[in-house]
């Protein structure tokens, strides 16, 4: 594979980081569900550059940004939008609502009622929008980024499981060090460095369509079956003291999402075949908001990384390298 498809995608990351600083993990793994065509889930307390990121990123690959701000008050019509009479033609238009775009910016999501939030999900899920009797279809690429402020939370209406499984990754952004925060304000302070573009979307479709056929070992797969396996029967791996913290494991679109994550990184890294450590890396990331804690973890302040921290040391990862050409 080699740099004909890893040079483009580093320097659309070096791009996006001419305004985004100390992120890396975040803008990593938006450019994974990007090649993995899936969603992005990012929690972090507000002025962490979220919105800046994925802005950045739709210019990087020539892609077009939409960005909603959740509010109480929204309509699943402000999302998808709606028919509108026409007065002088006799007939209904359709008005199409943000949603029709490459890269979607659901900011506060957990601030909307379930109805909207609804909304959102079914083109999430379907890649399809259902405004009055006719489905459209969602353009392609389609990437919806997140956030939810983890700090307020009256007035907010939290994704139920079922819906916060529709998500590929949740990523937890935290504060940046003393050294980048330096650079965040001396970047803010003088004026702004835009991203060029370096891919299109025609290339970004052929980098999908190559992430499709990274090769993953049988032995991958079984890795992680077994990690999301655990999250299920804890005492099975040798961890039944933290089963009273877990109502509910990971559902199998977790194992699913471990292989296509670790597919989508092996390609960004330059590699036509998965390795465990694509997986382990990002387990967490896949499997952190499909974990259902019980009160008795809330109370005793234990949360789902801690889990999955004792989980990814009890699973014994396999020994796989390079596959024989």
């Amino acid at each position: 594979m080699g740099d004909a498809t890893s040079g483009p995608l580093e320097q659309t990351l070096y791009e996006v980081r001419k305004t985004i600083v100390g992120q890396d993990a975040l803008l990593e793994r938006m450019l994974v569900a990007l090649l993995a065509r899936g969603h992005l889930l990012v929690e972090g307390v507000p002025g962490l550059a979220k919105t800046m990121a994925v802005k950045a990123l739709a210019s990087a690959v020539g892609g077009e940004f939409q960005r909603i701000q959740f509010t109480s008050d929204l309509v699943p019509a402000d999302v998808a939008g709606t028919r509108i009479y026409n007065q002088r033609e006799g007939r209904f238009d359709v008005s199409f609502g943000p949603v029709f775009t490459n890269l979607l910016l659901a900011d506060e999501i957990n601030r909307a009622p379930a109805k909207v939030q609804s909304a959102l999900l079914e083109v999430m899920q379907e890649r399809q929008v259902t405004i009055g009797r006719e489905s459209y279809p969602a353009p392609d690429p389609f990437l919806v980024m997140a956030t939810q402020n983890p700090i307020e939370s009256e007035g907010t209406y939290p994704l139920p499981e079922a819906q916060l499984d529709r998500f590929m990754l949740k990523v937890l952004v935290g504060y940046p060090s003393a050294t980048e925060e330096f650079v965040v304000v001396e970047r803010m302070t003088s004026p702004p460095a835009r991203p060029t573009p370096v891919l299109d979307l025609d290339t970004l479709r052929r980098f999908q369509s190559e992430t499709d056929d990274v090769y993953v070992d049988p032995r991958i797969i079984e890795y992680a079956v077994s990690l999301a396996t655990a999250t299920r029967d804890l005492s099975g791996a040798g961890l039944g003291e933290l089963a009273r913290y877990v109502s509910f494991g990971a559902s199998p679109r977790a194992s699913i999402n471990m292989v296509l994550g670790a597919k989508a990184l092996a390609f960004l890294r330059g590699r036509d075949y998965a390795l465990p450590g694509d997986v382990r890396e990002l387990s967490r990331d896949v499997l952190r908001h499909r974990i259902v804690l019980s009160y008795e973890a809330l109370a005793d302040d234990v949360s789902a990384d801690d889990l999955l921290d004792r989980v990814l040391g009890a699973v014994s990862t396999p020994q796989v390298s390079e596959p024989a050409r």
